[in-house]
This record gives C-alpha cells, structure tokens and sequence, in this order.
C-alpha cells in the first residue's frame, strides 16, 4: 500500500462510516451462534499476504531490506553506569514501627546508535552461520530466555535465516516453567541475558538436548557465572552474541531459507494458572499476522515513523507488531521498562523522550502510569494551570465530537509541553494485553495521541480485533483484522445469547489463517480450546455493536456469582476502579458467600502522600501509612465514588479495600510477564488481610 510522505493527521473521532464488518456470504444459520462475520476487505478471501511473493518471516525481512537498504532499522542504548540512593524508612513489622534501609537504583543511559535495514541483515546472516558452525542443523530450535532487544530479534531471525525454529519463554519465568519449555521442546541451543546464567545451572541437568548456551553481550557479565556454568557442563559451547556473530563472519554458509508451513516459534502462554501451554506459531501464520493488522493501520504509519519497544518479545503482541514495523520501513528503538521515563534514570533522558517515537504500544497498567504521571504534574500546579487544563481536554473532547475546528490551537497552548514528555512526536497510541479504561483511552487520546485498541491471543498470533485510527471509539474494540474471522456463541450460565437485544452476545471465537491448529503436545487443551472446524474459543464474551464493531464485556473464567446469585465481571470492575489516582494496580475479589466484592490495592506512593497530608496523617513512606485506618477509610470512598461514576450497579460496588506495601512484578509471581494478574497467588499472600477486610 502505498504512504504518502506527509503523515496523516489522525485525530480521536470516528470519521469513517459502518457498518465494519460484515457478514460472509452463503453461511447457514446456526442456532446459539451469530453469523460469522469479516472485514470488509477479507471477503471473499483473507488478506494472508502483504505482497504476493512473501510467504515466511525470512522472506518478510529480506523483502524489507530490499526496500529500505539504508534507513535506520534497530536501535538501541548502552547502560553507562547505575546510581544508587539509600534512604532510612520507618516500616510496621509484626505490628511494630522499625526503621530499615530502602533503595532505589537510577540508571545512566548511552545515547541511541542503529544499524540501517542492510546492516540488520548482514547481521542476521551472520547469526545463522554462527549457528550453524556450532552445530546446528535445519530444524533444531533455539530457545530465546531474555528480555525484549535487537539481539532477542536478531538471534530469532539468525535462527529463521537456517530453517530453525525459536522457542520462546518470558524473562521473569522461573527455573520451573524454564525447564518445562526446554525440556518439552527438545531446544539444542539458549539465547539469554547474562543475569540469568544461575538459573540455566540446575535446567542443563535434565535439558540434555542443549549443546550451546549464548549470552546476551549486550549486558555486562559476572564471569564466576560463567566459570561456574563451564566448569559444570564442560561439553556444552559456551558464548556470547558477539562471539557467536564472528564465527558466522569467518565461516559463512548459504541460508537454508524455511518454507510457509514450516514452524517460526513455539511460545509459550504466559499463563496465571496451571502449566505454560505451548503454541506452535507457522512461518504461514506470522506473515498472515502482519499483513491482516497492515490492511488495517498500514496506510497510517511507515517510513520515518519510529515504534519504541520494550513489552516483552515473548508475548505475541509485541513479536507480531515488531515485524510489522519492518515490513512498514519504520524503526524499532529498544528501550526497557525500567528506563521508559525520566524519573528513573540520572544524566540523561529516559527512553520515551530520547528515541522520540511515533508509534507507542502499551498495556493497560503503562497507560494509567502516564494519565497518572500528568495528572500528578497537573494537579501540582496553580488553580489556574489546573482549571485551564481540564477546561481544554473538555472543550477538545467537544470540538472533536463536533467535527469543529479549534483543537490544533489547544495543542499548540495547552498540551504542547504534555506532548513533549512523550517525545513530541507521538501521532498514534495502541493498548492491548487487557481492557483498557474508557476515561484513560480518552485522556491520552484528547492530552497527547489518539489510542487505538487491540484485541487478540497468542493463540491466534495476536489477531483478533485492530481498531482502524479513522474508525476511534472508545466504545468498542474495533473490528476484526483482515486475517481472521469472528463469531458469538451462547454463554446461558450468565445470560449471554446470540439473540439477545439490542446486541448479540456471546462467547468470542475466531478463526483463519493466523489461528493455531493444536497446543504442542497437548491433546487435552486443544480438545478443549479448538473446535473440530477450527474455531478458538477465547473465552471472551462479546457484543457485536451496530457498527460492527465488537465489544468485550466480560471474561468466562472472571464470571464471579456473589452471595446473591449474580454475576459480577472482575475485570470489568478493574478497568474502572485502576483509574482512582491513589490505585497503581488493583485487583477484584469476590468471595461466593458475601453480597459484594472488595479490592487489593497497590498504591500509587506520591497519591497516597498527597492524601495523607490532606487527611493529617503523618508518615513519609507507604509502608507507614498503608496501615492507617484513616486513609483506609479515605481509599475506600474514592474506590466507591469511581465505581458510581463508572456506572457500576449496587453489588458491583466494593465494601472493603486492602492497601498493600508491596509491588506487585513477574519477578514476586503476583503478576505474569504480560502484567496480567496471578489472582491465586495474590489471594494466598493476603488471606488474612482479606479475611478482615471482609470482617471475617
């Protein structure tokens, strides 16, 4: 598709007309189900294809190179130094107030340097004979055990340059669920950051497949790591990336280029419950990846456009988006979670305001992170910076909605140094990975970029739903990608029917060329999850809208029956109480044999200052105030005040909260890599706060 090279000034307002999907032709009714229904431009036939001769990652990204040679490509920062701060906090333990040391690491950062498209592929090149030197064979597969950077991306298309597929695990995954995907998989090779070399010693024990492990050099090395690991496997090759680069270098081999059906990665789901399942992800299924989300935002984003990731490459979100990006002519510049904003790095900028990008995709928790941030700053400010700030998101927000001129100006006077935090050349936000709040997707879209939403699994190589820019709403989840397909089945236990008014409703199921054909090896899950003609059955439940668009209004396996024998939709719930200034996570609970929910909060630490102060209570830290019953008190009706301004109905409102002192991270268990909650293993942490909190 061809981009003009003035960017399109996308805005957050539905310009296009419904409706956007349709109907496909020739299909017979099937009772309990809506009919199937595509994008229009998936009819008659899937969009599989971004060009006709591209039918596997390896040809995606020597097709890109062709196209854009010299552009900048992947980039990426140095760590120059940490910085460290100590600070004495008092802290109740056992019910007594101690003082104890608490920490906080700064990090100094290079600027960025690149490698332009041709220099990528050299690059990558290089790595598959690398591979191949250290005996690597067409179909071997490599495990990838690291955070998200150019070399995760390089090595996993080093190993697709040789016909060799990745398996991939999320960084924060324990010595357990490492095993489990190494041992399955047969893997004869690990990529991962040197950190965690430790965890790799107790694996290789019974990971007998693995005759290579090669770090990250990215990052610095504690050598005893290395000379322990060495000293432990002595018949296992052991090297790092730049090592492996230069073997390649001296001993080039042709590729050995994979074909459509042939497997690009087995990921593993970053599941909350249970076993980590796997799933086999063809070369045929990416490329239809990529060219069902570029029938949708292609002509809005290519060249010169700059996508800033760090979401971790193990989820398929950002795997899919990263190739897209590619295949667009865009550049990828790494960055790191802990290095995102200003506030946690020393002498430099931090990543958003150093690459500049133009394209941000986040999950729902980084998106409350910023609203949050600005708000702070805001509301810091005087009466009058105050008032004129929400005095203009509401007048945009009209002006918008109106069709009216106006909202350039605003820009230009009110949101221009809002802008600038985020690098001031933000033109298009994205969230996926979980239900994003409505109030939230209109402030970063009215404050800084328009926010589109994504919708999809691993499962169906995060194809699901893309909203179009010129389709914005922030009342749905847009229509589906020109590479899948979707229907609403009967869900009766909660009251959730094909042919319910005025919208059809029903558990979400999609199929296409991007959707699994089994879990590996794993014929349970699969029966459970496929449907014998190829259906996924997300466990979504649904709403087709009079757009077309769809909805999520609710999880199956978050379908909570309280005392009174309704249902209540935890997420749901979360999506609003998450945009309380006080809350930086949350979740829902709702126990079977009481009326309401309650929560388990994090608190945002300068909001629970900040209310603290106002409400008289003394104390610098969370862990101090965390256990007062004033600001319980206080916490408690800015929840109950949210949730009646969110529109939820009496048993939806929470009777009680539990204000914790911990974070919650993938490294603790109490969220997975994705940010999705462990709600297990945060009701077993907390029981007894729980329990009190329900006045048991």
């Amino acid at each position: 598709m061809a981009k003009s090279s003035t960017p399109i000034q996308l805005i957050p307002r539905m310009a296009a007309k419904g409706p956007f999907t349709l109907e496909v032709p020739g299909q017979t009714p099937v009772e309990g189900e809506t009919p199937v229904r595509r994008q229009p431009l998936a009819i008659p036939d899937f969009v599989e294809r971004p060009a006709p001769d591209i039918t596997t990652v390896y040809e995606l990204v020597r097709a890109a190179v062709a196209k854009f040679g010299n552009a900048k490509c992947v980039g990426s920062r140095k760590l120059v130094r940490t910085h460290q701060d100590k600070k004495k906090i008092k802290k109740i333990v056992d019910g007594v107030e101690t003082e104890v040391e608490k920490s906080w690491t700064f990090f100094e950062m290079s600027p960025y340097e690149y490698f332009s498209y041709t220099e990528y592929e050299q690059l990558i090149l290089q790595l598959g004979s690398g591979l191949r030197k250290i005996g690597l064979d067409k179909g071997d597969r490599v495990h990838i055990y690291a955070a998200t950077s150019a070399n995760w991306l390089a090595t996993a298309h080093g190993a697709a340059s040789q016909s060799m597929p990745i398996v991939t695990a999320y960084d924060t995954l324990g010595e357990e669920g490492l095993r489990y995907s190494m041992v399955a998989t047969k893997a004869k090779a690990i990529f991962l950051d040197p950190h965690l070399l430790p965890t790799l010693t107790n694996v290789l024990a019974v990971a007998s497949s693995v005759q290579a492990v090669i770090w990250n050099s990215q990052h610095q090395v504690n050598q005893d790591h290395v000379d322990k690991l060495k000293a432990a496997y002595p018949h296992i090759n052991i090297l790092n990336f730049d090592e492996l680069v230069k073997l390649g270098k001296e001993n080039p081999v042709e590729p050995v280029p994979p074909t459509a059906e042939d497997l690009c990665c087995i990921m593993y789901t970053s599941g909350s419950t249970g076993t980590p399942k796997g799933v086999p992800i063809t070369h045929r299924s990416v490329v239809a990846a990529v060219s069902g989300a570029s029938a949708i935002v292609q002509p809005y984003i290519g060249p010169g456009d700059g996508l800033l990731t760090y979401l971790p490459l193990a989820h398929i979100l950002e795997f899919v988006f990263e190739h897209a990006a590619l295949w667009w002519g865009s550049t990828l510049g790494y960055g790191n979670p802990k290095t995102l904003s200003d506030a946690s790095v020393r002498n430099c900028n931090g990543d958003i305001r150093e690459f500049k990008p133009s394209v941000l995709i986040g999950v729902p928790a980084v998106w409350e992170t910023v609203k949050k941030g600005i708000i702070g700053k805001v509301n810091a400010g005087s009466p009058v910076v105050r008032n004129l700030f929400w005095g203009a998101l509401g007048l945009k927000e009209k002006l918008m909605y109106a069709g009216l001129p106006g909202s350039g100006l605003l820009d230009a006077v009110v949101f221009k140094k809002i802008k600038e935090a985020t690098g001031g050349r933000l033109r298009l936000c994205l969230s996926a990975g979980g239900p994003v709040s409505k109030e939230t997707q209109k402030f970063i879209s009215f404050a800084i970029a328009p926010m589109i939403i994504g919708y999809g699994l691993t499962e169906t190589t995060a194809m699901g739903t893309l909203h179009n820019p010129f389709e914005w709403s922030a009342d749905s989840i847009g229509a589906m990608t020109a590479s899948v397909e979707a229907k609403l089945v009967d869900f009766p236990d909660a009251g959730y029917f094909a042919t319910n008014k005025p919208n059809p409703q029903g558990e979400i199921w999609l199929r296409g060329p991007t959707v699994l054909k089994e879990y590996y090896e794993n014929e349970k899950e699969t029966a459970e999850a496929i449907s014998p003609d190829g259906w996924f059955k997300t466990g979504d439940i649904g709403e087709w809208d009079k757009n077309g668009h769809l909805k999520i209004i609710d999880r199956k396996k978050n379908l909570v029956k309280t005392l009174n024998g309704e249902y209540i939709a935890l997420e749901k719930l979360e999506s609003i109480y998450r945009s309380v200034p006080v809350v930086a996570n949350i979740c829902v609970y709702a126990d079977a044999e009481q009326a309401k929910p309650i929560a388990i909060i994090v608190p945002a630490e300068p909001a629970l200052k900040n209310l603290a102060a106002q409400l008289g209570v003394e104390g610098d830290s969370v862990e101090a105030l965390v256990h007062d019953k004033k600001v319980h008190s206080a916490v408690l009706k800015e929840l109950q005040a949210q949730g009646r301004a969110g529109g939820l109905s009496g048993i939806e409102i929470i009777d009680g909260v539990v204000i914790v002192e911990d974070e919650w991270t993938p490294q603790n268990g109490l969220v997975t890599a994705a940010q999705k909650l462990n709600r297990r293993g945060i009701l077993e942490k907390y029981k007894q706060d729980v329990a009190k909190a329900y006045g048991k």
